[in-house]
């Protein structure tokens, strides 16, 4: 006989929301209270109204206020222990290798490329949801940032609901600096180069998201400075002003430099050539973090090792 991994609570939950949830999203609270419950399944529960917050209806933006009354409707959720056999080992242990540095407050992590940062959009399991479901004793984690699927490098993970208002704070005021790895096509010309473009999220009609330079989009501020020149192509190293979606990948393409390996924005030519040469994803890596949570506080610095494979391709660009 199959064992039955879920249950059913008995009636509504009513929580009370505290200053440790304050600020947060009601969809991302929700996926921290009914673990194991499809986030398609979350977000049908509050079209439908089923899920109140001071006994009105709210929108999955909706950001939690202290002293919020939140009621959850009777959803079956999986049993404790559960999500933990669904965990794809393999997965898990990548992780825990890749962390750079823990503490109390936050974690950073080397997000191997080809991992979503959290599910959706056809990906059931992401970065978040591997480490929530494998540190059970953690009472909250949640992204600070994001990177694409195929990026790797640096991610912070906040531990505290604070911290990562502070840091999301610090993101807005430019008090995190972030660096990145990219190689692009082409030999660079002129030293660094500030590109300023106004980014634009579309939807194509297959329902792909692109991102486009436009004068009506968001403000973007993007500076390049190159490092090293190969004979058909530059290494560069990029820091992140504002942080818009595929915001490198735009800025490097707009300039007449797309990065390798980028199959929605760079040259398919050039992508064949590197392909050639051996590699096998986009070559965009997140290399350093550098931030202080309080001005009185040591700094936090965190650098991310290229990947073993990116290393050999450029090693091969040399001779």
């Amino acid at each position: 006989m199959a064992t039955n991994t879920t249950t059913s609570p008995p009636h509504a939950r009513q929580i009370e929301i505290n200053d440790d949830n304050e600020g947060q999203r009601i969809d991302n609270f929700l996926v921290t209270k009914l673990k194991g419950v499809p986030k398609s399944r979350i977000y049908r529960i509050l079209r439908k109204g089923e899920v109140r917050v001071n006994k009105g209806r709210v929108k999955p933006a909706y950001r939690l206020q202290s002293g919020d009354i939140v009621r959850i409707p009777p959803v079956r959720v999986a049993v404790p222990g559960a999500s933990q056999k669904q965990l794809l080992p393999g997965l898990v242990k990548r992780l825990h290798e890749a962390i750079l540095y823990e503490d109390s407050n936050l974690l950073i992590i080397n997000k191997p490329p080809g991992i979503a940062v959290h599910g959706g959009s056809g990906v059931n399991q992401g970065v978040i949801e591997t480490l929530r479901a494998a540190q059970l004793e953690a009472r909250f984690l949640e992204l600070v940032h994001r990177l694409d699927r195929d990026t790797s490098g640096c991610l912070i993970i906040a531990k505290k609901r604070s911290i990562l208002r502070t840091l999301h704070e610090l993101l807005r005021s430019d008090g995190v600096d972030k660096r990145y790895l990219a190689l692009v096509e082409g030999k660079w010309q002129g030293g660094k180069q500030r590109v300023e473009a106004p980014l634009r999220k579309n939807q194509l009609t297959s329902g792909e998201r692109i991102v486009r330079v436009d004068p009506q989009g968001k403000p973007a501020i993007t500076l390049f400075k190159p490092i090293h020149q190969y004979q058909q192509a530059t290494l560069v190293e990029v820091k992140l002003i504002t942080g818009r979606t595929h915001q490198v990948r735009v800025h490097a393409a707009h300039i007449g430099h797309p990065i390798a390996g980028d199959e929605k924005y760079g040259n398919p030519a050039f992508n064949k050539l590197m392909r050639t040469q051996g590699l096998s994803r986009l070559f965009l890596h997140a290399r350093s973090l550098n931030f202080k949570l309080a001005p009185d506080a040591a700094p936090i610095q965190v650098s991310a090792p290229l990947q073993n494979k990116l290393q050999a391709l450029l090693d091969r660009l040399e001779d």
